[in-house]
């Protein structure tokens, strides 16, 4: 151990147990902060899409579709990674390898699976609110990162994902008896705290990609091509020096393949939208779907009488006269 070393908190602070007389359960602080990161991107997005003319409230719209979503790809990912904690496990039976591969409220979600997922629940909120999809895409980014930065604290607290032993002196505490923990190392090892890393990193992409948003306006989805860049080869390091078991492809972990493949769409979405839109868009939503805004119908201080027999033009000289303007404001 060294003075700077991370330790590792308290199991306590693993979860809050609830006690409600008929029914007892855990928040877990791991969903706390998913909770938290969401609220923080749903909240910045939010503001993001109505400075540029969409309508106020409309990110519930999105969030519910994206969170839906991004929770069922990350779940499909994750098992989709991980086939032999949930499949042909000697003494479960069909039922329970259901149960067992549905419930990710027990733990296991894949952020790539997530972005998958969370694109195609943004998609359907574009059709639905008439939004642009690379509007909303834009809009995210840098509140994507964020939200991401601070679901890792949640690892810290799970004392999971970490990386590879280490001789840095802000090396991360981890107790053996985790089952995790590698076989054979002295109990004092350090690890190389991913957690850490993966929170500065995006969190320094977030304020990256305002400051860029602020100088240069890049949109028609190059924006969500530059945060897709960034994390994308962030996410190769990242998972390069994580201990946690992962199916492993052509001699890369999955997740780097997943990492490789999000900075590849990334490029190509840059390229080709610069080549083809130039200049900005002239609108968040589709032709024909714009919010009109809180426009009411203006009520007449005069009655259908004023208009019968030429009275109309009379009422209206009047209305301009100064005489008459204020009792007719105030009318």
């Amino acid at each position: 151990m060294t003075p700077l070393s991370i330790p590792s908190p308290s199991e306590f602070w693993q979860g809050i147990p609830v006690d409600l007389g008929f029914i007892n359960f855990e928040i877990r602080t791991y969903a706390l902060c998913l909770l938290a990161g969401m609220i923080v991107a749903a909240l910045l997005t939010g503001r993001r899409l109505t400075k540029r003319g969409a309508e106020p409230g409309v990110i519930i719209d999105i969030a519910l579709f994206a969170i839906v979503f991004g929770v069922i790809g990350a779940r499909i990912w994750h098992v989709a990674t991980h086939p032999a904690d949930y499949f042909f496990v000697p003494g479960r039976d069909l039922w329970q390898t259901i149960y067992e591969a549905v419930a990710f409220w027990n733990g296991g979600i894949a952020i790539f699976g997530s972005l998958v997922g969370g694109a195609f629940g943004i998609w359907l909120a574009s059709r639905y609110t008439g939004l642009r999809f690379l509007s909303i895409a834009d809009a995210l980014a840098p509140g994507l990162l964020l939200a991401q930065g601070i679901g890792r604290l949640g690892n810290y607290f799970n004392h999971e994902l970490f990386g590879q032993p280490t001789d840095l002196p802000w090396g991360l505490q981890i107790e053996a008896s985790n089952p995790a923990f590698p076989v054979g190392l002295p109990a004092d090892t350090l690890f190389a705290p991913t957690f850490l890393y993966e929170l500065l990193w995006n969190v320094f992409g977030a304020v990256l990609l305002l400051l860029i948003d602020r100088q240069w306006r890049p949109q028609w989805g190059k924006l969500v091509g530059m945060y897709l860049v960034w994390y994308g080869v962030g996410r190769v390091w990242f998972e390069s020096i994580r201990l946690d078991p992962s199916e492993v492809i052509f001699g890369l972990r999955s997740n780097v393949w997943g990492a490789l493949i999000a900075a590849a769409v990334g490029v190509i979405l840059i390229v080709v939208q610069t080549r083809r839109h130039v200049g900005v868009e002239p609108s968040v939503y589709r032709p024909g779907r714009e919010w009109k805004g809180d426009a009411k119908p203006v009520e007449s201080v005069y009655s259908a009488s004023d208009f019968e027999h030429g009275n109309g033009a009379d009422a209206e000289a009047a209305d301009r006269s100064p005489a008459t303007s204020g009792s007719a404001a105030r009318s």
